[in-house]
């Protein structure tokens, strides 16, 4: 008897039954910009042609203004032969729906961007101002910072590809300012048999001191590396597979040790906004004359005391005869290098964005985009900035669930 009434009512349909909830599928034609760069010294872009003819490929569409690529050596010919529409102004290139960037948009090009556009560009913390997610957020803009996208393992791939750009790069620079031909000391970076060899100092333990590092123990130095952090320094001896000089930045032992280098990289990051001055005017004064100070973080505020900042144009000063280069984008010396690492992140970004359905669908699937995004239709969504600013901030989780999209 009950197996027969158990029959009627599932034949009535009484019973409750699983119903997959409806989700977007297919691919999404993605509307794509990219910009010419106009801040000062800013050669990269962040695809190049082979890049956007994938993307075309694949469906999707890109514009590309005229002379965006130039100063990665990529021409208008180059995208145009890969696909890409060239136009020949700033307000038609950020008529797209998705507007990519290396730097942030400055005032006058939020305003050639329409309500609801998507932007993906660098945040850069430190140059940050409130008017700027104002404007955005007049605009009802949703921005996304590259550099705070996380990948599967919490690393954040676009600031570790710049890093290590960055970590090489500084060596060949300091090799240059340590030769004649710049009236350095006219030593080789490095050492050869029966000639002792140059004394390098890194403080900081992260992507730029490891690839720092790895090229000056190539060459033959002898490395020093400081951080407070002993776990980022255990982490940089395990990398590099060998013992190392490390220490803690203790004011006395860093103030011994910087009379006798050859070359000083400074690599620490911000703390809460402000890369640490660690190193004073006094211990740069007895430092070795024609001796080279590199200071990466200062982009950050610089972590010496006498850090100033200078230009691709004009790198250099010095100060107690000791050289400073003070660069804040060193990626952009060597701009086509950097350009083909950003393009090797985007691309298949923006391909699994377009087979998730876009730029929002991306964010409900990944949390290490939904991270990076900062402003939201018109709100600001990172604490951070909220925090800097005393700025209102809402929770973007919140904001979806409430069917803001």
């Amino acid at each position: 008897m009950k197996q027969k009434i158990g029959t009627q009512l599932a034949h009535h349909s009484l019973f409750p039954e699983e119903k997959l909830q409806r989700v977007k599928t297919g691919n999404t034609r993605l509307s794509i910009s990219l910009p010419k760069e106009t801040g000062y010294q800013e050669n990269r872009i962040c695809l190049t042609p082979s890049a956007v003819g994938i993307l075309v490929n694949n469906g999707h569409e890109v514009t590309v203004q005229s002379g965006a690529g130039d100063g990665s050596k990529f021409t208008d010919r180059d995208y145009n032969e890969a696909g890409a529409k060239i136009v020949y102004s700033a307000k038609e290139a950020f008529e797209c729906d998705l507007i990519l960037k290396v730097e942030p948009p400055n005032k006058e090009e939020i305003g050639y961007m329409k309500p609801g556009q998507k932007l993906i560009s660098a945040i850069q913390f430190t140059n940050l101002q409130p008017t700027y997610i104002k404007a955005l957020n007049d605009r009802k803009i949703t921005s996304m910072a590259f550099e705070l996208i996380q990948n599967e393992i919490n690393d954040f791939p676009f600031i570790r590809a710049m890093s290590e750009i960055a970590g090489s790069t500084v060596m060949l620079i300091a090799a240059e300012y340590l030769s004649d031909s710049t009236n350095g000391q006219g030593v080789i970076l490095g050492g050869i048999t029966g000639v002792p060899p140059t004394k390098v100092m890194i403080l900081g333990a992260g992507t730029v001191a490891e690839f720092a590092a790895r090229t000056a123990l190539g060459l033959g130095a002898e490395v020093r590396v400081f951080d407070n952090q002993v776990f980022k320094l255990r982490r940089l001896k395990n990398t590099l597979g060998m013992q190392l000089y490390t220490s803690t930045l203790d004011t006395e032992n860093l103030a011994e040790e910087i009379q006798f280098a050859d070359v000083v990289i400074g690599a620490l990051r911000p703390e809460y906004g402000r890369t640490p001055c660690v190193v004073t005017e006094h211990m740069v004064s007895s430092m070795k004359p024609g001796s080279v100070i590199v200071d990466v973080s200062i982009d950050g505020g610089g972590c010496f005391e006498t850090s100033e900042v200078t230009s691709h144009d004009k790198p250099v000063f010095e100060k107690h005869e000791v050289t400073h280069y003070c660069v804040p984008n060193i990626a952009s010396r060597v701009s086509r290098t950097a350009t083909m690492a950003l393009s090797n992140l985007f691309t298949p970004l923006l391909l699994k964005m377009g087979s998730l359905g876009g730029l929002e669908e991306m964010m409900f699937a990944e949390e290490g985009i939904l991270e990076s995004v900062y402003t939201y239709k018109g709100n600001l969504t990172n604490q951070a900035i909220a925090r800097k600013f005393n700025m209102k901030c809402k929770d973007l989780n919140l904001l979806m669930a409430a069917g803001m999209r």
